[in-house]
């Protein structure tokens, strides 16, 4: 199915392709993935993705299989799969950044997405609703990010957050569904399927114990991180959810209404 988006940053063409293409400088605005390893012409990383008491993690790579710096377009080869076995995903992005004026880039990004198992149940309205939700956390954040002026994200502005209610209804499959629909988007709009800045599961024991806690030297900034890695990953419960019941909604009541009129007409057949 091919999920299309298009979006405006505000910077020249030249700026906005140079940050596109550092995947590294970009990934961390993307929640819940992390790039593991960078070359010339790809990339390897994972995506964690949480729903409740669901936790799945998918690992993926890529590849430009075109870039013409002069054109400002370039396609990537991106593929993952659960690591435990319970689906796949692949992605064509095809990216192309044109001149807006007024220091305006508009970007235009098509993605070829193919995925297998439970995910592939739903529909291209529900996969187009749950990379437009995504999609537009990163425009925020990359908006900031070209130019080079702002900081890094924390963990709470990298996290979706939400309500995990109703999530034991719909978490199995909607998790998968959504994982693979994140992997898509991020491939989509920071030229990776998945990207990150930073290491969530580093720590760096103390060097020598001492007597005097004035005497330990004090963490790197950089690499103190004091929230467990879960708290890391994406969590859909605020995502996802919303749009399966917009999606499912008239069914749902149709099939309430039913329940509801049998039983008025059961209690009303044995009060008689």
């Amino acid at each position: 199915m091919d999920l299309k988006h298009s979006f405006t940053v505000p910077a020249s063409v030249e700026e906005t392709w140079a940050t596109f293409m550092d995947l590294e400088k970009v990934g961390g605005c993307f929640p819940g993935a992390t790039v593991t390893e960078v070359s010339d012409d790809g990339f390897a990383g994972t995506v964690k993705v949480k729903l409740g008491p669901i936790a799945l993690q998918y690992a993926g790579t890529g590849a430009f299989t075109e870039r013409d710096d002069a054109a400002h377009r370039a396609v990537i080869e991106a593929k993952g799969k659960d690591k435990r076995g319970n689906g796949t995903a692949g992605a064509t992005v095809t990216i192309q950044l044109t001149d807006a004026g007024d220091n305006q880039t508009k970007a235009d990004v098509t993605t070829d997405l193919a995925i297998t198992g439970k995910p592939a149940q739903f529909g291209r309205g529900v996969m187009q609703d749950v990379s437009d939700k995504l999609l537009q956390q990163f425009i925020t954040c990359i908006e900031g990010k070209v130019g080079g002026g702002a900081e890094e994200p924390s963990a709470e502005s990298t996290t979706l957050t939400g309500s995990d209610a109703g999530a034991a209804d719909t978490s199995g499959s909607a998790a998968k569904t959504a994982a693979a629909t994140a992997a898509a988007a991020s491939a989509a709009t920071t030229s990776a399927a998945t990207g990150s800045s930073g290491d969530a599961t580093s720590t760096t024991p103390p060097a020598t114990p001492t007597p005097s806690p004035a005497a330990r030297p004090a963490p790197s900034p950089s690499r103190t991180t004091s929230a467990p890695a879960q708290d890391d990953a994406l969590d859909l419960g605020a995502t996802v959810l919303p749009v399966l019941l917009r999606s499912y909604a008239k069914p749902l009541a149709a099939v309430l209404g039913a329940v509801t009129a049998f039983a008025v007409v059961r209690r009303f057949i044995r009060s008689r």
